[in-house]
């Protein structure tokens, strides 16, 4: 199992990128969340094996999001993701 923490930046926010990436974790056995984040990233954090996990972070980096991400930052954590699915968080 791993647990990753992805920061995207570029025009990332205002284009769906939440409800994209959630969309696209639907073919994927990963739990996490995304949000916005108020300096205009969008925030990933995602655990499950590891080939599951690189596998959906492919996907994000090959989908129709591909020409507004910039950057990508990963940062792996510790702890695992406490999340119940993959949800789009507000906070």
């Amino acid at each position: 199992m791993i647990s990753l923490q992805v920061f995207y930046e570029g025009y990332v926010q205002g284009v769906g990128f939440r409800w994209t990436v959630r969309r696209i974790v639907k073919g994927f056995d990963v739990t996490g969340w995304v949000r916005n984040l108020p300096d205009g990233r969008v925030e990933l954090q995602a655990t499950g094996k590891e080939e599951e996990v690189r596998a959906f972070l492919e996907a994000v980096a090959k989908s129709e999001l591909h020409p507004h991400i910039r950057r990508q930052t990963e940062n792996k954590l510790e702890t695992p993701v406490a999340a119940r699915g993959f949800e789009i968080r507000h906070d």
